[in-house]
């Protein structure tokens, strides 16, 4: 696990006290799921006033990082996985209904990634990266290829697990077995026309368009976890996204 960074000094207080808290939850020193220390407790730990630990707890929970729950305190703010897929990319039927699509992991292995993907990562020059190729199966006829890439010094457990063994879900699984906690994604939809191995791929005619979908997954500290490149075929497809 990465070392933490001291917070700016250069700061207010409380935006120290802020960056102090997150970097707990992005060590896995504070869990998502389970309650943080208690205002009070947090005043004496850092020694500073109660108002400083009501902001920086508040700006956190501003954040979606933490949540309060009434009566029994502040609490790191797991992410849904289970509705992660639909959170973030939602392919409906004509029905409205939503399938929950199954997944295969094809390969994977250590490569050194493409100049955009290594960018993304921030990873260093010749650094290399884990790389999976998985299949996501929303219908018989509805296929979806993607291809993803992962910082090897966080993710290398990775690469000794059986393909067969990974899990539906990634990143529950990314951190149960390499203790990477992915907290948020940020996803660009673009529509390409099918080159011929990827209409190969997808079982399509060249040409045709693609929907390709680019996703940088982040830690609690917005450090890039993940990037990943999803393509399929355009025709039925529609994006839903809800607005509040």
């Amino acid at each position: 696990m990465p070392a933490r960074m001291r917070p700016d000094e250069r700061l207010p207080l409380y935006q120290q006290l802020s960056d102090e808290m997150l970097a707990r939850i992005a060590a896995g020193e504070w869990l998502p799921g389970t309650a943080i220390p208690s205002e009070t407790e947090l005043t004496r730990i850092h020694g500073v006033a109660i108002g400083t630990v009501r902001k920086a707890v508040d700006t956190l929970v501003k954040q979606g990082i933490l949540e309060r729950s009434h009566g029994r305190g502040t609490f790191v703010r797991r992410p849904q996985f289970s509705e992660s897929f639909f959170r973030f990319f939602r392919q409906v039927n004509p029905s409205g209904s939503q399938p929950v699509p199954q997944s295969r992991i094809l390969s994977r292995s250590l490569e050194l990634p493409p100049e955009a993907v290594r960018q993304a990562l921030a990873l260093e020059q010749g650094e290399a990266a884990v790389y999976l190729t998985r299949e996501r199966i929303i219908q018989p006829d509805r296929l979806f290829r993607e291809q993803i890439w992962l910082p090897q010094a966080r993710f290398f457990a990775l690469l000794n697990i059986d393909p067969g063994m990974f899990a539906n879900m990634l990143y529950p699984f990314y951190e149960e077995q390499c203790g990477q906690l992915i907290a948020s994604a940020r996803e660009t939809l673009t529509i390409e026309s099918a080159d011929t191995d990827t209409a190969d791929i997808l079982g399509i005619t060249p040409g045709q368009p693609v929907v390709a979908i680019e996703r940088i997954a982040l830690g609690y500290d917005s450090t890039p976890l993940e990037y990943r490149l999803s393509r399929g075929a355009a025709e039925g497809f529609r994006y839903q996204i809800d607005l509040r």
